[in-house]
């Protein structure tokens, strides 16, 4: 969504996410690195971004939960332990091996996941094309509480933590995010001299900022103009904050590539979803995972739709789709419920109140109402009537039941699989289906109705 053109950097400059800590106020057995915030994890985000920035996989810095972490990001990233969270400062010490041989690197909080790419390289860059020790971001803040403080002093720069600032020092307004671009030279140099003289006896990234000064390198501030970038994540708060605006972002995007959002802060769409142009979401659409829908689609409200493909032209309404691809000018809904290995061709109908899981519905083919079809196959043409049960377990195995083309399977039919009904077959309304039916077949499976008179008065007595 954003380009960064930072990949010209890829041979000199490397990302480092600090992503160990614990998160105490997300009041979580998840790491904060893995909540989720518009389809992403905190740290995917800033994972993203950093790789786009530079063009390398990042460095993962973790900690808390780190099995979890590996877990979910596999091998895209590149990974440095910190067992003991003793700080920032001690973080980048753990990616101390990545820093070899390397000219620059970027290092961001892994909590910060509405910082964009652009940002990311434009401190790369300047801290590169000027040679600097260190560039920092900033912002001018009205209420710095909780921030460190960027003091300009000298000709140069350094960060006080705002629990060890004087009340001169926090009086000032410009704030550090806590994204940098060093110097690694000067950054190992600044590692090494590196101590814990504070209240909370940790190794502080900031106090690198004032060593690289005294090494006599340079060190600029680069202003963060978009206040939602240096938003950061501790609670569940911030999370949905974060979160919305995240969405906002993506729902942006999307409407100026085409798409119709009728009202845009009551769709949900992660970051992981392609939509095509003239597609039309109604308020209430939630899509999920790496969903493709294509052009001129129609989602109406109440539909959750969650890893699927939507063919061009088709029509959703209040149905749940998981794991199941759809194709062009089908209508599905409302109700409908698509389970995974569902596959729908085009121009079908799956209607109000049906289930379908592991099938495939071919071209043309009609399920419009109150029916079952599970681990089945359906042909071109065919129409399934209302209530129809494709019966696919027998307390112990799954079965499939197979349907041909240009049948009709009348209503509150049950297929008992394994089953075959063959192209052009006719299956009468009430039956039990136990044995294959031939092609162009009649199928009558149901007791002879018998008709007693009078009985019904009988039994009551009268």
């Amino acid at each position: 969504m954003h380009k960064a053109g930072g990949k010209a950097m890829s041979k000199d400059c490397i990302a480092i996410i600090l992503a160990a800590g614990e998160g105490k106020r997300m009041k979580s057995k998840t790491p904060k690195a893995l909540h989720m915030a518009a389809g992403k994890p905190l740290a995917g985000w800033v994972v993203d971004a950093a790789r786009e920035a530079t063009g390398t996989a990042p460095v993962l810095v973790i900690g808390h939960g780190a099995e979890q972490v590996r877990e979910r990001f596999g091998g895209s990233v590149r990974y440095a332990v910190q067992e003991r969270q003793l700080g920032s400062g001690h973080a980048v010490m753990a990616a101390r091996e990545y820093l070899a041989g390397q000219g620059y690197a970027i290092v961001a909080a892994g909590d910060m996941p509405l910082i964009r790419p652009e940002t990311l390289a434009a401190i790369a860059r300047r801290a590169m094309e000027k040679k600097l020790g260190a560039c920092l971001l900033t912002a001018t803040v009205d209420d710095p509480t909780g921030y460190g403080r960027v003091i300009h002093e000298g000709g140069g720069v350094r960060i006080v933590e705002h629990r060890d600032a004087t009340e001169e020092q926090r009086a000032v307004k410009e704030v550090n995010l806590s994204v940098y671009c060093f110097h690694i030279p000067a950054l190992i140099k600044a590692l090494d001299n590196l101590k814990p003289d504070n209240d909370q006896g940790e190794y502080y990234l900031t106090d690198c900022v004032h060593d690289i000064v005294r090494q006599g390198y340079g060190v600029e501030t680069v202003p963060c103009d978009d206040p939602d970038e240096y938003i950061g994540v501790n609670d569940r708060v911030q999370l949905a904050q974060a979160a919305k605006l995240l969405r906002r972002r993506i729902n942006t995007a999307l409407m100026r590539e085409g798409v119709t959002l009728i009202d845009p802060d009551a769709v949900y769409i992660d970051a992981t979803v392609t939509v095509g142009a003239d597609t039309v979401i109604y308020p209430g659409v939630t899509l999920e995972g790496g969903c493709v829908i294509g052009s001129g689609v129609t989602l109406y409200p109440g539909s959750r739709i969650v890893s699927s493909r939507i063919g061009d032209g088709t029509k959703v309404q209040n149905s749940v789709l998981l794991d199941a691809e759809v194709g062009e000018n089908s209508t599905i809904g409302p109700y409908a419920y698509l389970r995974p290995g569902t596959v729908v061709g085009s121009g079908c109908r799956v209607g109000d109140f049906v289930e379908v899981k592991n099938s495939v519905i071919h071209d043309g083919a009609k399920v419009s109402h109150l029916s079952y079809i599970g681990d089945g196959e359906i042909g071109e043409k065919t129409n399934i009537g209302c209530g129809v049960v494709f019966v696919n377990y027998d307390g112990q195995k799954k079965y499939k039941t197979t349907v041909g083309k240009n049948a009709f399977v009348g209503c509150n039919v049950n297929l008992v699989a394994p089953v075959t009904v063959g192209d052009g077959a006719y299956v009468a309304a009430g039956s039990t289906v136990t044995e294959d039916v031939e092609p162009d077949a009649l199928c009558i499976a149901r007791s002879r109705q018998t008709v007693k008179p009078g009985w019904a008065k009988k039994r009551r007595g009268e």
